[in-house]
């Protein structure tokens, strides 16, 4: 008899991040929901990175973990890779560093679920981060909220919900857009959300927290360059005056705020 498909698939891209990686583990590793698929695609780290993930995988035989660890052009190429390689019905990436905010996150996302038939799921579930700091402490609320209703023009207002609280339906997710080195992200959830829309699919919001996010992440560290990326992206799926507009908006509601 096959195995059926499990409800996750959690990708996380590494490269020599023994420093954080195990944090990210755990949390996965404390998950009541056992229908979880773990792809950890290494980008041939050299330090401990690989010998944490395979502790972990050894750890856990009941669970599906798989642990590649080989060259690749940076972090969206890692993630195309899991891509290729994912069999769950939803797939969510998990940097090392960043954790499920509870141990009940992902049985709280599954519960939430209204049916088992995939033709009527929604395209994407979705809701709220905290940010935490390297030690893993607490710092803030994300300051965007998730919205009510997300739509594929939502990001028009920027990053509405953060990467690592988006599980996007695996049969509708395109892969990375490689040209772009720190944003790829933001350009691939409008891909998925424009993808929802076209099919006539719906989005789901769970009211609770479902991420710590590390605030060291790669678009942190490349503030200035994650932003001109972001305006090249918003510019090729919104129009480049309407993109001139908001961002305008965007300098007078800094401004207010202070």
């Amino acid at each position: 008899m096959p195995t059926p498909n499990p409800t996750f698939t959690i990708i996380t891209a590494t490269f020599n991040a023994a420093a954080t990686l195990e944090r990210t583990l755990r949390s996965v590793e404390r998950q009541t929901c056992d229908s979880v698929e773990h792809l950890i695609m290494d980008g041939a780290s050299t330090d401990a990175t690989l010998q944490l993930a395979r502790a972990y995988a050894e750890r856990q035989p009941q669970r599906s973990i798989s642990v590649v660890s080989e060259p690749d052009s940076g972090l969206y190429d890692a993630f195309n890779k899991g891509i290729a390689r994912a069999r769950g019905t939803y797939i969510v990436f998990l940097n090392a560093g960043d954790t499920l905010h509870a141990d009940d996150t992902l049985a709280t996302i599954a519960a939430a679920l209204p049916c088992d038939d995939e033709a009527r799921l929604p395209a994407v579930v979705y809701g709220e981060t905290d940010i935490v700091d390297a030690d893993g402490t607490f710092l803030r609320h994300r300051r965007l909220t998730a919205p009510r209703r997300l739509k594929w023009k939502s990001f028009q207002q920027g990053m509405r919900v953060c990467h690592q609280s988006f599980y996007a339906l695996r049969t509708l997710v395109p892969t990375y857009d490689l040209q772009y080195r720190f944003s790829a992200d933001f350009d691939w959830c409008v891909r998925v959300l424009k993808s929802a829309s076209e099919q006539h699919r719906s989005t789901l919001r769970v009211d609770a927290v479902l991420t710590d996010y590390l605030a060291e992440g790669l678009t942190t560290q490349n503030h200035r360059a994650s932003l001109r990326e972001r305006h090249r992206i918003m510019a090729h799926h919104y129009g480049r005056l309407r993109t001139l507009l908001l961002h305008g908006w965007f300098v007078l509601r800094a401004v207010f705020k202070r």
